[in-house]
């Protein structure tokens, strides 16, 4: 076996050189008045709707797009100084986006008069219609000194207008004798202060930006008073409540002993209350915050789960992980309380920010209910917003189907809807989805479960350590959770990998080479099963290179175009395969444009350029998204290409006919992560990254040293994965030092 590299060496940054062509109507439309019209009587009709609304200062219009629109083709000109509040998809039919827009009142009637002004134009001059080819020679059609609109105006307002089916204004009206969590659309005003105005002094413990928990009193107020207000409603769930679960058999005469625990890395554990009798209680620091507690079983969920990370190997032989013993810190929340989802999520932030040397946290709890569809859990989003704020990252069971469910469909339930947390999904010791598995697919696009791994069934089943002096044999998804968080936190703490890197390596394991699931298949297990013991996670084949490199965004393109692969008789003999993960910053009220940035990766042989002084990247997976005179609908750039998604996967296929690959005119390979943010130009800035890379030699060669060689002739300095030497270097590390 090869031992997996660590790679470092510098990444250049450059800005975007791209300059952006004339603007140009959507493909194959023609735009004539009447449709022209029809949006004169929509805006007309807003209008006539916010004239007396005097609640917010502004107005908030919905525009539906024909189609599902990249950012390049949002209006740009239809509005001035538009906010973006809300985007989801539409429910029925062809999928298209519905964008809402927060704008000036004003701005309506200046709108319908622009376009009547249009209208007029094109009826008289333009013959009663506008093509993409007219609008590309429209200087020679008009004279714009004798128009009062602008050209710029007039083009872009064309173009807006060939990309929008229709305009409106979307209330909600939401009737509910339950609490739930509604989130409104931001305006310029303060919440508080616009909850003030509706009728409704709200105490700031149930609000946390535009998110709020309401009583269905207040929810009838805001409903009767505002309710264009409304951007998304979720129903109240306890996720602090024992997921559904079996236990098959009990051990009462255990008796298990454990060493002394010493400088073994800390797994923050967020669930129930621990029982601090058990045999390896002296391996955990519990806090317990709890209200009241009903019987001795509100402890067991919560230890069982600690039992798994601290001993989990020992308690479990055939899946031995290789990864030792670890320490936990336990928060065990309470299994009661009136708000307990909300003040929970707002608990695990405060957690988080008070322990800052935890970098893994295991979360095994989660609602019954199963996630929306246009819009991210309040939970889940919060968790996103910790991890992209905080050097931390959860893991998060995939929750189980409830017992009273029988939809086989039934979709996995918050926050293990969180982008950025590795969420969980359990098989059976065969590898096969268990019976009590929920479907992923979170906002119709990412890739959720990330991973699958063992979460025991009646005929395997999970040892676990629930109650002094007897052991529990259990399923649930609960128990798959707590095996990677042990593998990540080995990874970050013994190993030294970033949390980026980290994600990146589980995910790139799971990633087999011409595996491919099917839709209905992704759906449950994400990017695959992780391997069990950690030696298969860091080391590869005799014939494969895996190197594990990060960087830094600080620019538009993040670039090295000196990465060395081995030749023979002038060729590459490898097809290559690469994982990327980041965290990035996400907004919950953009809906299904959730996450605020992109990254594209580009890893391949380096072409040059048409003038010759530069190059490009032929990418392995032949994503042509930035080449010039090259269009990719929005559609397919995130369909095949995870366009917006913080997990890319990119790999080739190979069989025994795959053949040797030609070197270009640069004998070199180039690897490019441009990035791109939908809100805030800044919002991209210093987010890193972590990829894994991996070589798989075509005959089954093994070139690792001259792939190491070729890396010092290039300004990369590549060091093997060495277990033993890490752990050596770990504990040497965490030793207190005594000072005669």
């Amino acid at each position: 076996m090869n031992k997996m590299l660590k790679l470092r060496g510098h990444f250049k940054q450059k800005k975007s050189t791209s300059t952006f062509g004339p603007k140009q109507m959507k493909t194959g439309v023609i735009l004539t008045p009447d449709h022209i019209e029809n949006v004169i009587l929509d805006l007309e009709k807003c209008k006539k709707y916010w004239q007396d609304k005097k609640i917010i200062n502004g107005a908030l219009i919905s525009v539906e797009y024909v189609d599902i629109v990249p950012k390049s083709r949002r209006i740009s000109s239809l509005f001035m100084n538009e906010k973006i509040v809300g985007a989801k998809f539409t429910e029925n039919g062809k999928k298209k986006h519905i964008i809402t827009y927060y704008i000036d009142k004003d701005v309506i009637n200046k709108t319908i008069n622009k376009l009547n002004l249009i209208n007029e134009c094109i009826k008289k001059r333009l013959n009663g219609f506008v093509s993409n080819d007219m609008l590309l020679s429209i200087d020679t059609l008009l004279n714009f000194n004798q128009l009062s609109i602008s050209k710029t105006n007039f083009v872009g307002t064309i173009v807006d207008l060939s990309n929008i089916d229709k305009i409106y204004v979307l209330e909600t009206n939401i009737f509910t004798e339950e609490r739930k969590i509604i989130s409104i659309f931001e305006t310029e005003k303060d919440t508080k202060e616009l909850l003030m105005s509706i009728g409704i002094d709200l105490p700031l413990d149930r609000i946390r930006k535009t998110t709020l928990l309401l009583e269905s009193k207040e929810i009838a107020l805001l409903s009767k008073n505002a309710p264009y207000l409304i951007a998304m409603e979720v129903e109240v769930e306890d996720i602090s409540k024992i997921p559904a679960e079996k236990t098959f058999g009990i051990d009462n005469n255990s008796i298990r002993n454990i060493k002394k625990p010493n400088n073994e890395p800390v797994i923050g554990v967020i669930d129930t209350p621990f029982n601090k009798k058990v045999y390896f209680a002296e391996w955990v620091d519990s806090d317990n915050y709890i209200e009241d507690i009903a019987n001795d079983e509100d402890f067991e969920h919560g230890t069982g789960v600690s039992s798994i990370i601290v001993d989990g190997a020992n308690l479990n032989p055939f899946i031995n992980d290789g990864c030792g013993n670890f320490r936990v810190k336990h928060f065990g929340l309470s299994p009661s309380g009136k708000y307990n989802s909300f003040k929970i999520m707002t608990k695990i932030e405060e957690l988080v920010k008070d322990n800052p040397d935890i970098k893994v946290w295991n979360l095994s709890l989660g609602s019954e209910k199963e996630i929306q569809e246009n819009f991210i859990s309040p939970e889940g989003s919060i968790l996103d917003e910790i991890q992209s704020r905080y050097d931390v990252i959860f893991i998060v069971a995939g929750t189980n189907m409830p017992k009273d469910i029988k939809v086989k469909d039934y979709k996995i339930g918050a926050p293990a809807d969180s982008i950025n947390s590795i969420v969980v999904n359990p098989v059976n010791i065969d590898g096969e989805i268990t019976t009590y598995s929920r479907k992923g697919g979170v906002l119709s696009f990412y890739v959720k479960p990330d991973v699958c791994y063992f979460g025991g069934d009646q005929k395997m089943p999970v040892n676990v350590c629930c109650i002094p002096g007897q052991e529990n044999f259990k399923e649930g998804t609960s128990y798959a959770a707590p095996w990677i968080s042990r593998k990540i936190a080995y990874l970050i703490h013994i190993l030294g990998f970033s949390k980026e890197e980290a994600k990146a390596i589980l995910i790139d394991a799971c990633e087999k080479w011409n595996e491919k699931y099917s839709e209905e298949e992704r759906l449950r297990y994400g990017h695959g099963i992780v391997p069990t013991n950690i030696n298969d996670i860091i080391s590869t084949p005799n014939d494969e290179i895996k190197f594990v490199i990060s960087g830094v965004s600080l620019k538009y393109d993040t670039y090295n175009y000196q990465l060395p692969v081995p030749m023979n008789n002038g060729k590459y003999p490898f097809a290559a395969k690469a994982t990327m993960c980041y965290f990035p910053k996400c907004e919950r009220n953009q809906g299904v444009d959730y996450t605020n940035t992109e990254f594209e990766l580009k890893i391949g042989r380096l072409k040059n350029k048409k003038d010759d002084q530069s190059y490009t990247i032929d990418s392995i997976n032949n994503d042509l998204q930035d080449e010039e005179g090259e269009l990719t609908t929005e559609e397919k750039a995130r369909r095949e290409f995870r366009k917006w998604d913080n997990t890319k996967c990119i790999k080739e296929k190979f069989s025994t006919r795959s053949r040797d690959k030609k070197s270009y005119d640069n004998p070199l390979w180039g690897i490019s992560v441009t990035t791109k943010n939908r809100l805030n130009p800044l919002d991209g800035e210093n987010i890193k990254f972590g990829l894994v890379v991996t070589l798989k030699e075509l005959h089954g060669v093994n070139r690792i040293g001259d792939f190491i060689q070729m890396c010092s002739f290039n300004q990369w300095f590549a060091e093997e994965v060495d277990v033993i030497n890490k752990l050596d270097l770990y504990n040497e590390a965490e030793n207190e030092i005594e000072f005669e």
